[in-house]
C-alpha cells in the first residue's frame, strides 16, 4: 500500500527547476516536480505527493477527502506517526547530494 499525502504548493525553486516548497499540515519541504511536467503546478495548487515526488495536482475536494481519510488514520491527529515518520531526516534528500538541507 502507498501513503499519498494532500500538500500545497508555496513557491517554486529558481535554483533546481523541478524542485518546489510545499506545505504539509504546516511541514514546508522540497519536493520534486519532475513528474508533472506536462501540468505544471503553480503556487497555489495542491498536489498529491509520495516518496518526495508530486504525482498529480488535486482538487479541493480530493484534498478534503484525503485529509479526513489520513485524519481517521491518524486518530484524529494529522501530525500523527504518519506525518512524523515522513519528515524524518531523508538520506535520498537534497542534502545527500550536496544541496541544502529542507
Amino acid at each position: 500500500m502507498c501513503l499519498g499525502i494532500p500538500g500545497q504548493v508555496v513557491g517554486l525553486s529558481d535554483e533546481h527547476p523541478d524542485l518546489a516548497r510545499v506545505d504539509v499540515e504546516g511541514v514546508v519541504r522540497n519536493i520534486n516536480m519532475a513528474l508533472l511536467d506536462e501540468d505544471p503546478a503553480a503556487p497555489g495548487d495542491w498536489i498529491l505527493i509520495h516518496l518526495g515526488f508530486a504525482l498529480q495536482k488535486m482538487t479541493e475536494e480530493e484534498v478534503r477527502d484525503a485529509r479526513s481519510t489520513l485524519a481517521v488514520l491518524g486518530e484524529g491527529e494529522l501530525d500523527d506517526a504518519p506525518f512524523a515518520l515522513m519528515f524524518e531526516t531523508n538520506p535520498a534528500g537534497p542534502e545527500a547530494f550536496g544541496g541544502k538541507p529542507s
